[in-house]
């Protein structure tokens, strides 16, 4: 009797695996949904659409994107977290992701248990932008003129508990500065208002700066790596104003939870020979370091660095409105 059990429990196995293994033989059998949960523009935006053509051109089957916005980027995640785990349904977002359930009472989904981490893309430094009308050339600058003028200067937030934000509102903490901090859905709209003089400046990865400050429509006076970004070799750091300030944004893509360790492994490869190819040097001429690695690695990464913001968060006591 055991023995049959045994045998049985072995068969169930077998055609178990067999059935993940021809899982990912056929994945992708149609189009593939990947969620980005914030609107189109910015530099999130525009990773997750160059990852996606990429992925298009090397399975032959469409990779479409679908910006979904609102909550901090929790309503996108949720939608994803309840999609069935087959591979067709994906998330393409950044730290944001991990940090904005850190602020709210009730999050929408569990980072750790409603997903499982696929492919780290890319770590973006942080640029400060300002706009082009505050009287200030650098981050001493900008130090001296807010504690000379208390209030005065408003910073934009592209979402709570975004990397961009914590690193305002560290920036304003180690300093001295009192910046008033005005939220908004996504970092194109806040662009907008920053050229438009609406607000003074707005900490974002350099990708969405960049091509406006080489057009003349805002000034870069700072980034937060701990060494100048080549693309951008003119522009201190943040740290030679403030010594040790070092932050990073970072982007990534996830599945919903219990997806089939062969798809996983699949869309994990399939991302590192897009890392490999001409998007690397794409990324690397807007500033970006560029991912990759497994899907441990990816785990670890994530870990990690949750650890580090959530300390931040509770030290700032970040709290969404």
């Amino acid at each position: 009797m055991q023995r049959k059990t045994f045998v049985r429990t072995l068969f169930a196995a077998a055609v178990l695996a067999l059935s993940f293994s021809v899982h990912a033989q056929a994945w992708p059998a149609k189009s593939v949904r990947i969620v980005i949960p914030f609107p189109p523009g910015g530099t999130l935006d525009a990773i997750g659409r160059m990852l996606a053509q990429k992925l298009s051109e090397q399975t032959g089957q469409t990779f479409i994107v679908e910006n979904k916005p609102g909550g901090q980027g929790m309503i996108g995640g949720d939608l994803v977290a309840r999609a069935p785990a087959d591979g067709y349904t994906l998330l393409f977002s950044a730290s944001t992701f991990t940090t904005a359930p850190m602020t709210v009472k009730t999050p929408l989904y569990d980072v750790t248990k409603d997903f499982v981490p696929v492919a780290l893309t890319a770590k973006a430094p942080l640029s400060v932008a300002i706009n082009k009308d505050v009287p200030v050339e650098d981050v001493k600058g900008l130090i001296a003129y807010a504690k000379a003028n208390p209030g005065k200067l408003s910073f934009a937030i592209g979402s709570t508990g975004a990397a961009g934000h914590l690193a305002t509102e560290l920036l304003s903490r180690s300093t001295g500065m009192d910046l008033q901090i005005v939220p908004y859905k996504g970092t194109a709209p806040a662009f907008q208002d920053l050229i438009g003089g609406q607000i003074s400046g707005f900490i974002d990865p350099i990708l969405g700066s960049f091509n406006f400050y080489k057009a003349g429509r805002l000034k870069v006076i700072g980034v937060t790596s701990s060494t100048r970004v080549s693309t951008l070799p003119e522009v201190p750091t943040v740290a030679e104003s403030v010594p040790g300030f070092e932050f990073y944004s970072w982007y990534g893509l996830w599945a919903p939870a219990k997806l089939p360790v062969d798809i996983g492994q699949r869309l994990n490869a399939e991302v590192n020979k897009a890392l490999a190819g001409d998007m690397r040097e794409k990324l690397l001429q807007q500033g970006l370091i560029v991912g990759g690695g497994s899907m441990e690695d990816f785990a670890k990464f994530q870990r990690d660095d949750m650890a580090k913001a959530a300390k931040i968060v509770a030290e700032v006591g970040l709290r969404a409105e």
